[in-house]
């Protein structure tokens, strides 16, 4: 629990209701579930329980039921990774996104890729939209284009310098086919590295691999853009070294030429207004980088990288000042305070639904088109975010198991025991009082990780200045 102070400076209505809370039968089980969902914001309620036999006798070994617990329901973590919905679970999203990509680029023999990989040819690249017309932004020391020197906070970076004649529907779908364009970017790609290596892309694919681990960004503007982690493999993938051929020179020279070839048209609708084409390509601000083991002077190393991708994963376009939810009609944006410009955008897919139905637009409005992935992997790049899950899941498990005694299963050459389950979804969320209970058991666990971190950073610290 918190002190009285902090308490102080709840709402009349909050503090009823964690008062109530607190002197609720059951209060220290309430906190233990909110503490096992790491402080979810809205945990999902289910009712049930498991009965754990032994397969011969028939002998009931373990017995659980939430009929036991507060209200009887049993609290888990929502998972969402959108740290607007929920700050806890998008915390842990973003902890296994860093080691996904960290992974596959210092190597993890537990998680599916050897230290070697740390010596194969890699590169951060960022794709990003073309322009559908000027904006307000910070070109280095210059004023913007409206004249004005904009501070980094300003709400005005991003919006058109005249929505009249700014692109609206180009900019929804550019976002809509953004997944389309990464596609055959990656086929195009291939082809360039057999083109550069001088072989065959039958021959390029027999000696060589490609894996990439990405995350999608929406810009001030609006706009996706992909940063991605590609990596040079060997034939059979990281646990074999890329040939000869295949350097990070010739693979940044590829992902240029590939990105430059990829072109996605959208055909006129005449029916509805639209009389032109769309010829959506990538922009032309292109970055490729090397990314370095120990750094050598380059800014880009690999603890960067890792920490950069899992700082977008937890974010979508509710960063431009959308909302993180469907939109019904034109009417509720006014209602939600949307500001003008994401407005606009919302707006350009709702008109463009009718004309292009296969596309959903109106389904992902709010995610202005946007209807692919956020964070997409190659097979061969590292883990996957359900293993690391399971392994969360396991120790959880094999601690539960150690404190009631019961055999672990995976160390009897025969299974000896049956286990039945039955659970049912009771709802979801939480009290008033439930939620500041919450989002103080979150901040406690974020903040004692991070000066356990600090803790290990210091000594290994003190043991390389020792050494």
């Amino acid at each position: 629990m918190t002190d009285s102070a902090t308490m102080a400076g709840l709402d009349p209505a909050t503090l009823a209701d964690m008062l109530r809370v607190a002197g609720a039968p059951g209060f220290d089980r309430l906190q233990d579930q909110i503490r096992r969902t790491g402080g979810c914001s809205d945990p999902i309620h289910l009712r049930g329980g498991t009965v754990t036999r032994d397969r011969v006798t028939g002998q009931v070994l373990y017995a659980y039921s939430t009929d036991t617990e507060p209200g009887g329901r049993l609290r888990i973590a929502c998972g969402n990774r959108r740290a607007s919905r929920c700050p806890a679970c998008a915390w842990t999203y973003a902890g296994d996104t860093y080691h996904l990509i960290r992974a596959g680029l210092v190597g993890d023999p537990t998680k599916g890729t050897p230290p070697t990989v740390r010596d194969h040819p890699r590169v951060f690249a960022t794709l990003t939209a073309p322009s559908f017309g000027p904006v307000h932004n910070r070109p280095g020391n210059r004023p913007c284009r409206c004249g004005t020197h904009h501070p980094d906070d300003a709400p005005e970076l991003g919006t058109p310098l005249d929505p009249a004649t700014y692109d609206y529907a180009g900019a929804v779908l550019w976002n809509n086919h953004a997944s389309d364009l990464w596609r055959y970017f990656t086929i195009y790609l291939r082809r360039e590295i057999a083109a550069r290596a001088g072989r065959t892309q039958k021959e390029a694919r027999e000696q060589s691999r490609l894996s990439f681990g990405k995350v999608a960004e929406y810009q001030k503007r609006g706009a996706v853009h992909f940063h991605a982690v590609i990596r040079f493999d060997g034939p059979t993938g990281p646990d074999t070294p890329p040939p000869h051929w295949a350097t990070g020179e010739l693979l940044t020279d590829a992902i240029r030429a590939a990105a430059a070839r990829v072109r996605v048209v959208v055909p006129a609708n005449e029916e509805y207004g639209y009389v032109n084409d769309w010829d959506l390509r990538w922009g032309t601000q292109l970055d490729v980088r090397p990314i370095k083991a120990f750094g050598d002077g380059e800014e880009l190393t690999e603890q960067a990288v890792a920490s950069y991708v899992a700082k977008y994963a937890t974010k979508a376009a509710e960063t431009t000042g959308t909302v993180d939810r469907r939109v019904g009609n034109k009417e509720a944006l006014l209602l939600l305070g949307v500001p003008d410009h994401p407005r606009r955008l919302i707006e350009a897919c709702m008109e463009l639904h009718d004309a292009y139905p296969d596309r959903k637009l109106r389904d992902w409005a709010h995610m202005l088109g946007f209807r692919g992935h956020f964070s997409t992997k190659s097979r061969r790049y590292s883990t996957t975010l359900g293993a690391l899950r399971q392994v969360r899941a396991d120790y959880r498990a094999a601690q539960h198991r150690a404190a009631l005694g019961l055999p672990d299963p995976d160390a009897q050459e025969e299974t000896t025991t049956l286990t039945l389950t039955h659970w049912t979804y009771a709802g979801h969320g939480h009290t008033p009082g439930e939620s500041w209970l919450a989002a103080n058991i979150h901040r406690d666990i974020t903040q004692n990780r991070e000066l356990a971190r600090q803790e290990l950073h210091a000594q290994l610290d003190l043991e390389e200045a020792a050494a």
